[in-house]
């Protein structure tokens, strides 16, 4: 692939080395200190997808951080072939580094069948295009943010975001009923594999999430005093999608308690169409009255 095209780089990420029976390894391409979770979730659904039919997608996903991935490190993804089924196929994952577990994931795949629809309706947002673009936004708050902060606005040119309300995701304005909205998609035209559009949700199905519990209380995941953190992850694929054309991921927090918070998100198509939901859980840890304290 070409290493200098942004999206075929995305696509080299998720696109496993062989290493062993339903064993893979992957790698990261990331500063930060520790791997995106997305990255993890991403990967591991492209290693339980190569031990399934081509026939059978992916329906649901549910999964654990256990511990913070070094993005310095290989991560090596282990497949379990729980249950091979007339119509459902059932895989577990298990990510390692230096022989440790630090995510573990189970996934199921179903054959094509008819049967009963509905679904709630895409709430009213602004069209994609006509929103700033993550460019034109890093710019807007580079005099609120850290350089930090800035740049993970910006994010890779492999994905085009549009946040429908930038002064509720950067300031900190609370908010008593927090709800996200944000446009995403690949920026460049991919193929029709199924799978792999399955896995590329996956990789951006992690972005954000947290960040609309905090707005709740007018924070944000750039407060340094904040220790912020995915514990769990659940995606569930409904209809089909191309992650090559405009999404919409709606994202609201109904709880948070005991340094935890429960996230939700639903994507839509550009047409209204529900796509996949997801859920997760994190730690939230704020850490100001300590500062103060210690002051």
């Amino acid at each position: 692939m070409d290493a200098l095209n942004p999206t075929s780089e995305l696509l080299a990420l998720l696109d496993l080395e062989p290493i062993g029976p339903d064993a893979y390894r992957g790698y990261s391409r990331c500063r930060n200190a520790r791997v995106y979770g997305g990255q993890v979730v991403g990967q591991a659904l492209v290693a339980a997808q190569r031990s399934v039919p081509a026939d059978r997608p992916a329906h649901s996903l549910h999964a654990y951080f256990i511990l913070a991935g070094d993005p310095r490190q290989p991560i090596d993804f282990f497949v379990t072939r729980l249950r091979d089924g007339k119509s459902f196929t059932t895989r577990r994952c298990e990510a390692k580094q230096k022989g440790r577990t630090i995510f573990s994931m189970e996934a199921s795949f179903h054959i094509e069948e008819r049967g009963l629809e509905h679904a709630v309706s895409a709430p009213e947002a602004p069209p994609p295009e006509t929103l700033p673009t993550k460019n034109a936004l890093a710019e807007r708050f580079a005099d609120f943010l850290p350089l930090a902060a800035s740049e993970c606005i910006a994010g890779s040119p492999s994905v085009d975001i549009r946040v429908v309300d930038p002064s509720a995701f950067f300031l900190n304005n609370a908010a008593a009923d927090a709800r996200q909205f944000i446009w995403f998609k690949i920026a460049e035209r991919i193929g029709d594999e199924i799978a792999i559009h399955q896995a590329l949700l996956a990789y951006l199905s992690d972005m954000t999430l947290l960040n609309t519990a905090l707005v709740r209380h007018g924070r944000s995941i750039f407060d340094e005093r904040l220790q912020v953190a995915s514990l769990d992850h659940a995606l569930w694929f409904h209809r089909p999608f191309r992650a090559d054309e405009w999404l919409l991921y709606t994202q609201d927090s109904p709880t948070a308690a005991g340094a935890r918070t429960l996230t939700r998100g639903m994507i839509f198509s550009s047409d209204g169409r529900l796509v996949a939901s997801v859920a997760q859980e994190g730690l939230i840890r704020d850490h100001s009255s300590e500062t103060r304290a210690a002051d």
